[in-house]
């Protein structure tokens, strides 16, 4: 007999996205086409530099311990690279290198949050931040982004928490937004650091999406004044140098903060691969122009979908701002078929053809706010994505297929209405 797992374990969600992925992968074993638009992973090759100085790395043996926080030439150079780019006043102490962005989620929850604090997320939301919060038995207090609003935090929602939130402390800010799209904007970030300056509010700025921002420039709020010794930003190798499999990515934080979450990551992780940090040291110096021109194909594919899902009765997107999702509304397509908007991205994978099929997620896997929204990844060559804007249309006529694959899941039927936009 197993011992019992914890109510923690037990409880534990997880990102929807991969759980997709592998019925995806499933499906396309059996033989079907599969058009993969579900997962958040690029298309491209890691840059070059990257490429090089990792073979470079394991030539020359790196491949043993290195200081928990990181190199001492990686931090540096992530530390140019903030303050260069978007003004964060950062230093190498003001760095910690880690397997991604994600990880810090979990030890900025460690680092800030005791059992019954609150912490305002809005929703949508990136999948994660639930299971990170929960661990340390702190209460979510969920906020709306409306497409109204450009999926944009609106200050009278933190006035509120903070004010009615029985014990405040923390806010999760993504920017540019996962799923929605939506791009906090500079004064935005102003006016938010203006309300918690010198109040007992940390802030985790999610911001993987930092070169992803279609129109105007991406601003972090720990170039704010003040921010960096309430803050936690968390950056990413995976999208703006196509590096998901390496695991890199780096938190910016007061040194205070950094040496906390780097004793963090001595408990738990040792250090993140030497090897890997000089990859992506050579990315930051030597790969702007190639990330750049990798920025300027995605946002073609994000263009593309757009306007062609805006082409689908009962589709409502906004113009693409930033990232490579795109965040439809679909309820009238929903409340036309009867379907709830993950049924219906799970029918266009499984049900609406026998030989041909879209990934894709529902709205609500990222939050109540969501439902009534798909969510699209741009992350197949062009002509991938046009063969799926192609199919989406006479998926939805088939409605003897809809009803055939509401009767095999009946979870998926829609009780009320979703609103119109």
């Amino acid at each position: 007999m197993s011992v019992p797992l914890s109510d923690f374990a037990k409880s534990l969600t997880v990102e929807t996205a991969f759980t997709v992925l592998a019925v995806a992968k499933q499906l396309k074993a059996s033989g079907k086409d599969i058009v993969e638009l579900e997962i958040g992973d690029s298309p491209f090759e890691s840059t070059s530099s990257a490429k090089s100085a990792g073979i470079e790395a394991i030539e020359h043996n790196q491949t043993h311990y290195c200081p928990s926080p990181g190199l001492p030439e990686f931090r540096e150079a992530a530390a140019d690279f903030v303050s260069g780019e978007f003004g964060i006043p950062a230093k190498a102490e003001n760095i910690v290198a880690g397997p991604g962005a994600k990880v810090f989620e979990q030890f900025f929850c460690e680092a800030f949050l005791n059992p019954g604090d609150s912490v305002l997320v809005f929703s949508p939301f990136f999948p994660t931040y639930v299971p990170n919060i929960k661990r340390r038995a702190a209460e979510i207090v969920y906020s709306p982004l409306r497409q109204s609003h450009a999926f944009r935090p609106e200050v009278e929602q933190i006035e509120r928490f903070l004010s009615e939130a029985e014990s405040p402390k923390a806010i999760f800010l993504n920017s540019p937004h996962n799923p929605t799209g939506g791009v906090t904007t500079e004064q935005d970030l102003r006016d938010i650091a203006d309300l918690i300056r010198g109040k007992d509010i940390a802030v985790f700025s999610d911001e993987p999406y930092c070169h992803m921002v279609w129109e105007g420039e991406h601003h972090s709020l720990l170039a704010q004044p003040g921010m960096l010794d309430q803050g936690v930003a968390a950056y990413t190798f995976s999208k703006s140098y196509s590096m998901s499999g390496w695991r890199l990515g780096f938190a910016v934080a007061s040194k205070e903060i950094a040496d906390s979450i780097g004793k963090m990551i001595n408990t738990s992780l040792s250090c993140t691969p030497p090897l890997v940090q000089m990859a992506g040291t050579r990315a930051l110096r030597q790969d702007h122009s190639e990330r750049d021109s990798q920025m300027g194909k995605f946002r073609e594919k994000v263009t593309l979908l757009t306007d062609g899902l805006n082409k689908i009765d009962g589709f409502h997107s906004l113009p693409p701002l930033a990232t490579f999702y795109v965040f439809p509304n679909v309820a009238a397509v929903c409340n036309k078929q009867g379907i709830t908007s993950h049924g219906l991205a799970l029918y266009l994978l499984e049900g609406a053809d026998d030989e041909f099929g879209v990934a894709c997620l529902g709205g609500e896997c990222f939050g109540e706010a969501g439902a009534g929204f798909l969510r699209f990844s741009c992350a197949e060559p062009n002509d991938r994505l046009q063969q799926a804007l192609d199919f989406l249309p006479k998926a939805f006529e088939r409605t003897d297929r809809v009803a055939a694959y509401l009767d095999q899941h009946p979870q998926f039927k829609l009780k009320s209405e979703y609103p119109m936009p």
